[in-house]
Order: C-alpha cells, then sequence, then structure tokens
C-alpha cells in the first residue's frame, strides 16, 4: 500500500540534524501539532551518520506512522512535517538550507556524545553558520535537544571555540545567533520488526519507518529565536526563563533512574527498562537512588513527587520496551550530567555520597568490565582493560572516578563506597 497522502508540504522553515526515532517523536510531533494548528513550518531533516534513515523515508515521501503505545493499547497516526530529507553527507544540501533566510531555526539531536570534541556536529553547524553569514541571510535560532546539562551553552562554546580563528564570523554569530537551551523528554525506543508488522496491522500501510513512542512527552525551552518559531505550544512545550531547574530533574530522576536500570539490570540478565522495575531489588535501589537526587533539587515536595509518580508508571509500561543495552550505550558521555552532578551537589551541601549513586558507578565499571568487544562506548575504550588489569576494586573505583570525575578521586569515603558496591554487584544473582 502506498503512503497515506500528505495534509501539505510545508516551505521549509526549520532544519534539523540528526534523523532518528527520537527526532520525528518529538520535534517533528510538536511541529506538526503547530502546523495542524494553523501554522506552516516544513522541516529538512538530515541524518546524523548513516544515511539510510533519509533514503528510507525519502521513498515514502517523508510520512510515517508515529504509535503511541499505552498500557491499554495503540494509537496510530501519520505524521508529515518533514518537508525534505537529506543524508547529512550533502554539504551542499546542508549550507544551502542553513543560509536560505526563510530558515528560521536549527534543531538538534546528535546524543550527548555528538558534543565530544572531534565529533562533528559542532563543526557542521559553523559550515552552516558560515554559509548564512556570506549569505546575508539574517538570525537564526539553534536549539539543542540532547541530554545535556545547558545543553544551547554548551553547543554555543564548541561552535564559537571552532569559530574563533575567523574574528568576523565569530562576531557575526555572537550578533546574529541565539542558542537555546532545552529539556526534552519521550522515551523512543529502537524500531523492531514486529513495531513495523503492528503498523501494517493498525493501519493497513506496510511502512519502513515507523516510530514507537510512549504517550507522553514534554518540551521546555529557554532562549530567543530572533527569525521566529513555529507554535509549538500547541503540543504542550513550554518557555521559560530558566531551563536549568527543568534539566536537572529530567536528568537527575528519569536519565538517572534509565542507567541505574541499564547497568545493574544488565547485570541481572534484565533486557527492558519495564522487566529491571519489575525485579523487587532493582526497584528499590532505584527508589534509594530517586531519594539521595530529590535533596539537591530546586522543586517543593509536591512536585518531585509528581514527577516520581509519572515516572514509576511510565518505567512500568511493558509495552514500550525500551531496552537496557540501548540507554546503556556511552555512559562516559552520560553519567556525568547524570550521577556526578548530583553526587556532587550532595557533597557540596555536607552530605555524604549517596549509595546507590555510588551503585551505578560500580554497575558501569562492571558493564565495561563485561563488555569485551561489545562496548558501546567509545569515550571508555581505554578504560575498559585498564580496569581488567587493576588488583583491586579500590584501584577501580578510582579509575572510573579518574575518567568520570578526576575532582573526586580524593574522596576516600565515596571510592570505598564504590569499591564496595562493585564487590557487592560482582556477587549479586543474575
Amino acid at each position: 500500500m502506498t503512503p497515506p497522502p500528505r495534509s501539505a508540504r510545508h516551505h521549509v522553515r526549520v532544519a534539523h540534524l540528526g534523523l532518528g526515532a527520537f527526532h520525528r517523536a518529538h520535534q517533528a510531533w510538536y511541529t506538526q501539532a503547530a502546523d495542524d494548528a494553523g501554522g506552516s513550518w516544513g522541516i529538512a531533516a538530515f541524518t546524523g551518520r548513516s544515511p539510510e534513515a533519509a533514503r528510507v523515508l525519502a521513498a515514502q515521501d517523508a510520512v510515517y506512522t508515529l504509535v503511541e503505545r499505552g498500557a491499554d493499547g495503540d494509537a496510530a497516526r501519520a505524521v508529515d512535517a518533514l518537508s525534505r530529507v537529506h543524508d547529512g553527507a550533502d554539504r551542499d544540501a546542508w549550507r544551502a538550507t542553513i543560509a536560505d533566510p526563510d530558515v528560521a531555526v536549527l534543531t538538534l539531536t546528535v546524543t550527548e556524545a555528538g558534543y565530544r570534541p572531534g565529533s562533528g556536529a559542532p563543526a557542521r553547524v559553523l559550515d552552516g553558520l558560515a554559509a548564512r553569514s556570506a549569505a546575508g541571510a539574517g538570525g537564526i535560532a539553534v536549539v539543542s535537544c540532547d541530554n545535556l546539562a545547558r545543553n544551547g551553552e554548551v553547543l554555543r562554546d564548541a561552535v564559537l571555540a571552532l569559530a574563533a580563528p575567523d574574528a568576523e564570523l565569530s562576531d557575526w554569530i555572537r550578533a546574529e545567533v541565539s542558542f537555546v537551551s532545552t529539556m526534552v523528554d519521550r522515551i523512543t525506543p529502537a524500531t523492531t520488526d514486529a513495531d513495523r508488522a503492528e503498523v501494517r496491522r493498525l493501519t493497513g500501510w506496510d511502512d519502513a519507518a515507523p516510530v514507537v513512542t510512549e504517550p507522553f512527552t514534554e518540551w521546555v525551552l529557554a532562549g530567543a529565536f530572533p527569525a521566529g518559531r513555529p507554535d509549538w505550544e500547541a503540543g504542550g512545550a513550554r518557555f521559560v526563563a530558566d531551563i536549568e531547574p527543568f534539566e536537572r530533574r529530567k536528568l537527575w530522576l528519569l536519565n538517572a533512574g534509565h542507567s541505574l536500570l541499564a547497568y545493574q539490570g544488565l547485570l541481572r540478565g534484565r533486557a527492558t527498562v519495564a522487566e529491571a522495575v519489575g525485579d523487587p531489588a532493582l526497584r528499590d535501589e532505584l527508589e534509594l537512588l530517586w531519594s539521595e537526587q530529590r535533596t539537591e533539587l530546586p522543586f517543593d515536595d509536591a512536585v518531585v513527587d509528581e514527577a516520581l509518580a509519572a515516572l514509576r508508571d511510565r518505567f512500568a509500561n511493558g509495552r514500550i520496551e525500551h531496552r537496557l543495552a540501548q540507554i546503556g550505550a556511552d555512559g562516559s558521555q552520560k553519567l556525568g550530567p547524570r550521577i556526578l552532578d548530583p553526587l556532587r551537589a550532595r557533597l557540596t551541601a555536607g552530605r555524604p555520597p549517596g549509595t546507590a549513586q555510588a551503585g551505578v558507578l560500580a554497575a558501569w565499571a562492571l558493564h565495561l568490565l563485561r563488555g569485551a568487544g561489545d562496548l558501546r562506548d567509545a569515550g571508555a575504550a581505554d578504560l575498559a582493560p585498564r580496569l581488567r588489569e587493576a588488583r583491586t576494586d579500590a584501584d577501580r573505583a578510582v579509575l572510573v572516578l579518574d575518567a568520570l570525575a578526576p575532582d573526586l578521586t580524593e574522596r576516600t569515603d565515596l571510592v570505598g563506597l564504590i569499591a564496595d558496591r562493585i564487590a557487592s554487584l560482582q556477587g549479586a544473582p543474575a
């Protein structure tokens, strides 16, 4: 069956880098809501690494099915917010898109690892901005949608560092480009063949690129949009003056919980988030982690209680197969904002390091020790053999801290706690 007809092909006014499932479940979904409410904001989306997503979507006119998978059933709809899809290696198309004066917004979903020096994403943003400056196309908002604290600031600093040799371009970026920080939230597992079969059953369409996601979604943004933006409020987005409290809430509760369940769940033979929270020992550990992290959040108890109640329901949704192996990738980039930042906040407040916080770091160490050739963490590739060569668990604890938080290696109480957790987790039943 052919794809459903497009409701419209809006003129491109938004560019996006990182054409993955999360973008299509989140920013594209919000832009669809804005267009449904009377807007006209087409997206030109570019792949981050592999061109495959663009190839598959182009073959079906860039239309795809979004399935909201709740505990009680599925709801499917066609999404046509993408006006164009491109291989990210097509630099001419990239430069022309960012240089288009009608393009007002550039969003990114390149994962935490995409901001690492040498990763390429900041260089690609700079390449596009240089083309826009040369064309005299005016201001643009660059919107990071990745799980990093102050993600807009992190991206701005990376782009300006690369632009530093060109004073004229650097000055133009400072004057004309805003870098918007955001908090994004929508659990979106990798699509499976079973998902594609279910979409065929629900819609009658043989969609090669559906997206399955949870009903819950949240987007909080802080920053200026010098050339305008879609009415993302139509989908429930919120615009605030200070993004940091919302970032902390998301990173320190949801994302930290995911990391705990991933590393400890994999050690215990669990495959998905729902399986992991169904394990009483892991559920208790998760609750302990939340009790340690919540004390440093700038929200009152009622707000945190409400957020945790929603997370318990979301994590227990067994119809969303959020796989622990997917969550556990690139821990060297993820654990800093998820675990180490709230741990530092506890220490600064005069509290002891958290037992569950130390347990996440210990489980990550064991994850690296047991990863062998299947390790999906480029930032920890050199750490894994050093952990294997270490003679004691205390030595392994110091290696972990030296890799993730060198400022904490002298905290003997923390080193001892991580070492104790490594020993206890090694003996945990699978």
